[in-house]
């Protein structure tokens, strides 16, 4: 029966044998990617980087969309961890220091406290969310002795670090990816509730000039076209620089990350 029950769980291995996270985690093992956790205000949140050194140096810091905060329109999701391993997948295509900061509550801390759904639902671009990822940069800074801060935000992970840009002073370059920049326009667009909560780029101060902002978007994406931050555009002028890219939200930009960073760089 032993043996029975494990074959039935290898087979259904995708169906929820093994957990999200324990998903997430083996995926980031399978791309030579080492896992770890960081403190950061009231929570721990999980990190994934490559094998090269950031001592004194740069580092390209990931940070992942908003995985899957509901299940439908109606229930909220246990578990908001990212089914779509995409921004691990362009971590490991980079060749300088990189490292992926997940958010509180993600990767199988839901229950841990202080968490509750609404820091993954309305409060995911939360106070509460920023000032945590805040801290956990500023300790990985410190215990590094990093200098220079790329920050690379897919989607969700695109607020966020615009907010984490004007927070902490080693960020010298904000690169997002499919953003939505513009909460009001985004949920108003596909008619979500509200982010009562949540704090919107496009309704706050701008970036500090020092910033050298490339906010990448895709020709088709249904989820966050171009449109979206147009006004935010428009209002930001040549400092808010948009590239247009033959990708959807989530297709395409893996078999053109490696010249997109060597045009970065």
């Amino acid at each position: 029966m032993r043996w029975l029950l494990l074959g039935l769980c290898v087979g259904l291995w995708l169906a929820g044998c093994a957990s999200v996270p324990e998903r997430f985690e083996r995926h980031a093992e399978a791309l030579g990617l080492e896992s770890g956790w960081v403190p950061g205000s009231g929570f721990r949140l999980a990190t994934f980087r490559n094998r090269a050194s950031t001592s004194g140096g740069a580092l390209h810091l990931y940070l992942d969309g908003d995985g899957s905060p509901w299940l439908t329109r109606t229930r909220v999701a246990s578990d908001p961890t990212p089914r779509n391993a995409l921004v691990l997948e362009l971590l490991a295509r980079d060749p300088v220091p990189a490292l992926y900061l997940g958010r509180p509550c993600y990767h199988g801390e839901q229950a841990a406290p202080g968490c509750d759904p609404w820091l993954w639902t309305c409060g995911r671009y939360s106070e509460s969310v920023i000032a945590a990822m805040a801290t956990a940069l500023d300790r990985l800074i410190a215990a590094e002795s990093i200098e220079r801060v790329t920050l690379i935000g897919y989607s969700g992970g695109g607020v966020i670090a615009w907010h984490l840009a004007q927070r902490v002073p080693q960020v010298e370059r904000l690169v997002t990816v499919a953003a939505n920049l513009d909460l009001q326009a985004w949920t108003r667009r596909h008619g979500y509730s509200p982010l009562r909560g949540s704090l919107d780029p496009a309704a706050g101060p701008p970036l500090r000039a020092s910033v050298r902002q490339w906010h990448l978007v895709g020709r088709h994406d249904e989820n966050v076209p171009a449109e979206v931050t147009e006004p935010l555009r428009q209002q930001l002028g040549p400092a808010f620089r948009r590239v247009s890219i033959d990708a959807g939200h989530a297709d395409g930009w893996l078999e053109r990350w490696p010249d997109l960073l060597n045009e970065l760089d």
